[in-house]
């Protein structure tokens, strides 16, 4: 019996020594354990790229717009919430939708300190809570434009997760307060 269970371990030796000194497919085999999270990181990093991007388009975007109302350009034009929207829009680019997860909100305020920034534009579901005041003011006024965009998010890489609001979206936002310039009044 002990004879035969010797046999049987050298014939197991003989049959798994090709096995213990060839390394023929060790490089596929490490690269098979890191090519998951090794991708998935450089996704997260293209992502977060792209996120950050887009938010300084916003903020142009919305920086070149807001001019328009400080020069008193829209009040003598006489344009509305649609036409400053599509000046928004003209100059962030194709990277965003300027259907439903733009919002842009223009106010006027007596003063600095009484511009309220803090209310949250998003509901507890992810969706923009709208209707957006439009309100350009006239020559002197105090105006706030801001504008929001829901960004969505795919990579969810170990925990890394930039998301912000429901639905694995992230909240870009600009803001621009400014006090209109003396324009003559239309």
């Amino acid at each position: 019996m002990d004879q035969q269970k010797r046999g049987v371990i050298g014939r197991m030796r003989r049959w798994l020594r090709p096995f213990r000194s060839g390394e023929d497919g060790a490089t596929a085999v490490e690269f098979g354990l890191i090519a998951i999270p090794f991708f998935s990181l450089k996704l997260a990093i293209i992502e977060t790229a792209l996120m950050f991007w887009a938010g300084q388009l916003l903020e142009g975007g919305v920086s070149e717009a807001a001019r328009q109302i400080r020069t008193g350009i829209v009040q003598t034009r006489g344009l509305g919430p649609g036409d400053f929207r599509t000046m928004v829009c003209n100059e962030i680019s194709n990277l965003f939708d300027c259907g439903s997860r733009l919002g842009i909100e223009v106010r006027t305020y007596t003063s600095f300190d009484d511009a309220d920034l803090n209310r949250p534009p998003v509901d507890g579901a992810g969706n923009l809570t709208g209707p957006f005041r439009y309100d350009p003011g006239g020559p002197e006024e105090i105006v706030v434009v801001r504008a929001f965009y829901l960004w969505p998010l795919y990579v969810n890489f170990m925990a890394i997760d930039a998301a912000d609001v429901a639905g694995h979206q992230r909240l870009l936002s600009a803001t621009m307060a400014f006090r209109n310039e003396p324009f003559p009044e239309p």
